[in-house]
C-alpha cells in the first residue's frame, strides 16, 4: 500500500522541519514548500492526496491561494488550512465552502495527524465546481440587474426621476458584457480606458432624463456594491487565486464606464449653454 502523499506548506522553517518529521515517522511521504510560489510549482508537477497549509504567509499570495490552486490540480486532495486564529466567524464559514477543515496553530502534532487521516478515511471530498470571477459574473447578469434594480429603488433621490424598469436598467446587460470581456482580457489595470460607445450614450441618456452628476455617481457605485455582494454570495465557487486581481479589474473598469458616461454628459451640458 502506498503512502499518502502530503504537501505542507508554511513559511516557518521550525514548522516545517518538526511537523515533516513527525508525519513522516507516521507513515506519510511528506514535501513541504517555504512559501505560495513554491507551492504552486509543486501542485503543478506532482499529485497529492492532502493538502496542510498556514493560512497566513508573507509575500504574493496565501493559504487560500494554494487551496484554489490545488482544488484545480486535483480537487480530490483533501485541503486543510492552519490558522493562527481559533475565532474567524464569517470568514471561517466562507473559507470552509472551498478548504475540507481549518486547524488552529499551535496544534499538538499528534491530534494534527489523526486529524487527517480521519480526513483521509471519510474518503475523497465532493467536488466543487471552482469558477474565474468572470464566469460568476456572467452568469449572474439577471439577478445582480434585479439586486442593483432594488438597491436604486431605495434611493428617494435618484428615484425622483421617474423611469421605467427597461429605461433605468437598460443600460446594464452591455456594462456585464463589458465587464466580462475587461476579465478576459490581458489589459493591466489602471491603463488607458477601453472606449465605449455604450458607456458615452449613457451619459448623455441620463443628462436628457434629468439625472443629476450625483446620480449617475450613485447608481455607479451602487452596481460596485451589487457585483461584490454577487461574488460574496458565490464564496463556495470562487477561483481565490484570481479573485483580487477580478475585483480590482471590476472596480477599476466600473470607474471608466462612469468617466466615459460623464464626459459625454458633461460635454451636452455645455453645449446646453451655448449660445444658439
Amino acid at each position: 500500500m502506498s503512502l499518502s502523499k502530503v504537501l505542507l506548506v508554511d513559511d516557518d522553517e521550525v514548522v516545517r522541519l518538526t511537523l515533516g518529521a513527525m508525519m513522516r515517522e507516521q507513515g506519510f511521504d511528506i514535501t513541504t514548500a517555504a512559501n505560495v510560489s513554491e507551492a504552486l510549482k509543486l501542485i503543478s508537477s506532482e499529485i497529492y492526496d492532502v493538502l496542510l497549509t498556514d493560512l497566513h504567509m508573507p509575500g504574493a499570495g496565501d493559504g487560500l491561494t494554494v487551496v484554489s490552486a490545488m482544488r484545480h490540480s486535483n480537487p480530490k486532495a483533501v485541503t486543510m488550512l492552519l490558522s493562527a486564529f481559533p475565532e474567524m466567524d464569517a470568514a471561517a464559514h466562507a473559507i470552509l465552502m472551498q478548504t475540507d477543515q481549518i486547524l488552529v496553530k499551535p496544534m499538538n502534532a499528534t491530534a494534527l495527524v489523526e486529524a487527517i487521516k480521519q480526513r483521509l478515511a471519510i474518503g475523497p471530498p465532493a467536488l466543487r465546481v471552482v469558477e474565474t470571477v468572470a464566469a460568476i459574473l456572467e452568469r449572474s447578469v439577471p439577478a445582480a440587474i434585479q439586486a442593483w434594480f432594488s438597491r436604486i429603488q431605495t434611493d428617494a433621490k435618484v428615484m425622483s426621476v421617474p423611469l421605467s424598469y427597461d429605461k433605468r436598467c437598460g443600460h446594464l446587460p452591455q456594462v456585464f458584457r463589458d465587464l466580462v470581456s475587461r476579465l478576459l482580457s490581458s489589459k493591466s489595470i489602471g491603463s488607458k480606458e477601453l472606449v465605449s460607445v455604450a458607456a458615452a450614450e449613457h451619459g448623455l441618456n441620463r443628462r436628457r432624463q434629468g439625472y443629476t452628476a450625483a446620480m449617475m455617481v450613485e447608481e455607479s457605485r451602487m452596481l460596485q456594491v451589487t457585483i461584490f455582494d454577487t461574488l460574496q454570495s458565490n464564496l463556495a465557487n470562487i477561483d481565490f487565486s484570481v479573485l483580487l486581481i477580478g475585483v480590482m479589474t471590476i472596480a477599476d473598469e466600473i470607474d471608466s464606464q462612469l468617466s466615459q458616461a460623464m464626459d459625454s454628459y458633461i460635454a451636452e451640458s455645455v453645449e446646453d449653454t451655448l449660445p444658439a
